[in-house]
């Protein structure tokens, strides 16, 4: 079992960058893919980053290259850094862990919020 727990949500104003955090209380280096997703107020989950375990990211075209994701399989964290954020970018914001190419995560952490003031 492995528990993600996420950080560095907060409010910010538009155009300004955060920096979320995913700590995990076991080894990530089982988990083939490492991701982001959000959920805004009335909205479904929707996927922001992934990564692989060999470091290969890929990202929703609409984020237009604001977002990049890195993870660090030593110290078990996974990071995404957002840049120019924008009031839609106001979200919760899970990271998830998954061990088998194509399947669903196995874990996810609680969120952290993110709110972009305009």
């Amino acid at each position: 079992q492995v528990q993600l727990v996420e950080s560095g949500g907060g409010l910010v104003q538009s155009g300004g960058s955060l920096r979320l955090s995913c700590a995990a209380s076991g080894s990530i280096f089982s988990f083939n893919i490492m991701g982001w997703y959000r959920q805004a107020p009335g909205k479904e989950r929707e996927l922001v980053a992934t990564i692989t375990r060999g470091g290969s990211t890929s990202y929703p075209d609409s984020l237009e290259g604001r977002f990049t994701t890195s993870r660090d399989n030593a110290k078990n964290m996974l990071y995404l850094q957002m840049n120019n954020l924008k009031p839609e970018d106001t979200a919760v914001y899970y990271c998830s862990a998954t061990k088998l190419f194509g399947a669903g995560a196995d874990y996810w952490g609680k969120g952290t919020l993110v709110t972009v003031s305009s």
